[in-house]
């Protein structure tokens, strides 16, 4: 019996990465499963491939910036699966390297809606829910957040980053707190630097050197895979992580060591 079997999951940012890895070990591990993300095509893949392994799973194409739209995602992962056991709120952004003091400020802006006020707005929504739910199993539901490695240490000329996954780490210690009595959790994730799209994707922003900078951090020198992090996601949002409220979970091979 999976950790999740009977239960329901929402994972945004699922459309590749970290959420598409994440997804799909909620669905293995018997959960259904809202697949979020303004890439609905991708979206509809990371459905297809949990469908195709005897998943249940349905895409949502969600502006997660939009507390409107973040409402209707609710709403609508309630109307299909019945309620709201676990969210990874993942949805997350990455842009070009800037001197602190050059740093623009739309630029600014523009990370932290997508990196911190997005996650403030689904946790937000997504425990209101939580609340109108009767427990089952060890709670009520619970929370993971994407922070990363950059929530503890900057990150190289990313100062908005930096403070948007710091950001990210201090909203779910409100929430740890604030709910612990209602046995609603929330944890957060901290990847390093791992194999996905926005990676690469900042490699191609940034040049070869900032690329040679990073990998430079990672022990071994071998990055980090997407489903390394769902894994421990996954397990954070289940019951045998019952105990596990209010942390910071680094997944990086010892890259980060506080």
């Amino acid at each position: 019996m999976g950790m999740h079997e009977g239960r329901v999951a929402l994972v945004t940012g699922a459309a590749s990465g970290i959420g598409r890895a994440s997804a799909l070990i909620f669905a293995r591990e018997g959960a259904r499963v809202a697949v979020v993300d303004l890439n609905e095509a991708g979206a509809k893949q990371t459905v297809a491939s949990i469908e195709a392994a005897g998943g249940e799973a349905f895409a949502l194409r969600t502006d997660v910036t939009d507390e409107a739209a973040v409402v209707e995602m609710i709403a609508a992962t309630v109307v299909r699966f019945g309620r709201l056991d676990a969210a990874m709120n993942n949805a997350g952004i990455t842009s070009a390297h800037f001197k602190f003091h050059e740093m623009p400020r739309d630029e600014w802006e523009r990370m932290i809606a997508v990196n911190l006020t997005s996650v403030f707005l689904c946790m937000k929504h997504e425990i209101t829910q939580m609340l109108t739910q009767d427990v089952l199993g060890a709670g009520r539901g619970a929370i993971c957040n994407t922070s990363s490695g950059a929530g503890v240490v900057p990150a190289p000329g990313q100062p908005h980053y930096t403070a948007a996954k710091h950001g990210v780490l201090g909203i779910m210690k409100n929430a740890a707190s604030e709910y612990a009595d209602d046995l609603i959790r929330c944890n957060s994730v901290l990847p390093g630097i791992t194999d996905t799209a926005m990676l690469e994707d900042s490699f191609t922003r940034n040049g070869p050197e900032y690329r040679a900078l990073l990998e430079r951090t990672v022990p071994g020198g071998v990055l980090g895979k997407p489903e390394e992090v769902g894994e421990t996601a996954v397990w954070l949002c289940s019951d045998r992580a019952s105990r596990v409220n209010g942390q910071g979970v680094v997944v990086d091979g010892g890259g980060v060591l506080r």
